[in-house]
């Protein structure tokens, strides 16, 4: 084999990767937004506001070089928005993140709303960071309900249990992390449909069932192959909060569920086309890998890998 276990991790360290001094100034950023948030709760406690927690792949350590955005949850009380509409909702969090922050200096412009978040935008990093409300209601676990952005509906979620989830998960497989951020990094490349989280549920259950193998040419092999061979209709159930006779399944499609909450089918949204694409797609690149790994010359090899993880890859 032409290339080495180093020469893909020097790539992902170099291009894949988060560089660490980014991730710092990032989680400062979020960091004095929470504070600034607690302090004013604080001072106010009839506010409808509860707390801030710093979720997204930043927060799990799964985030990629070409990140610009980060994602917090601001948990909202409950009967400070019973009764109204989630667009609604969305303005209240605006609304009400305007009046905390002005006296931090903030201006009004910083705050936009989107179609499932406030962004509030950092002037001089151009960092923006996406609020995304949780109705909250005073579960444990901070168990709370967030807006489903490709269904609109309310889904029942616990930021907290899903970076535990995370965590567990790197904690007996260090490459765990570093799989997750190659896999999206290939599907940017390829431009294709495939959520992040979906992306991270796939390795932590190849992580539990078999293993996640030190080599990344070893492990991306796995990955495809596993993808290939189920097409993805294999069910995926975690057992970390919940019973699995929790889980319901689905007839049609994919069953692969929410590590927090049994009744959130996280692939339901994925249809045959989509669901095709991801299998095709990853077939095309097992085929690639192996080409690579077989292959007589240095440019014959890079060529191959180039077709899975872009043309900046060398090595």
């Amino acid at each position: 084999m032409l290339f080495t276990n180093n020469d893909l991790k020097t790539f992902s360290e170099e291009h894949i990767n988060l560089k660490s001094a980014k991730v710092t100034k990032y989680r400062e950023q979020v960091n004095r937004l929470r504070n600034n948030l607690t302090d004013y709760i604080r001072d106010n406690p009839e506010y409808g506001l509860v707390k801030m927690l710093h979720s997204g792949s930043v927060a799990k350590g799964t985030a990629l070089s070409s990140i610009n955005d980060m994602d917090v949850g601001v948990y909202v009380k409950s009967n400070h928005v019973a009764g109204v509409d989630d667009q609604a909702i969305i303005t209240y969090i605006r609304d009400a993140l305007v009046k905390v922050y002005k006296r931090y200096g903030m201006t009004e412009d910083q705050f936009s709303l989107g179609t499932h978040c406030v962004k509030v935008n950092f002037k001089g990093t151009g960092l923006d960071v996406d609020v995304v409300p949780v109705i909250y209601s005073g579960q444990d676990n901070d168990l709370g309900y967030l807006i489903n952005k490709d269904t609109g509906e309310r889904v029942l979620t616990s930021i907290s249990l899903h970076k535990q989830f995370v965590r567990k998960r790197k904690e007996s497989h260090p490459n765990y992390a570093q799989m997750v951020r190659i896999i999206k990094w290939w599907r940017k490349e390829r431009d294709f449909k495939m959520k992040s989280f979906l992306i991270e549920l796939i390795w932590a259950h190849i992580a539990d069932t078999e293993g996640i193998h030190n080599d990344i040419h070893e492990a991306l092999k796995h990955f495809f192959r596993y993808v290939v061979q189920t097409e993805l209709l294999d069910p995926i159930i975690f057992t970390d909060n919940y019973e699995q006779s929790a889980v319901k399944l689905e007839a049609s499609g994919c069953n692969i569920f929410d590590p927090v909450n049994p009744e959130n089918n996280v692939a339901r949204t994925l249809d045959f086309s989509k669901r095709n694409r991801i299998v095709e797609e990853s077939e095309e690149a097992l085929a690639y890998l192996v080409h690579g790994i077989q292959s007589s010359t240095k440019g014959i090899s890079i060529q191959s890998l180039k077709n899975i993880f872009g043309s900046s890859f060398s090595f």
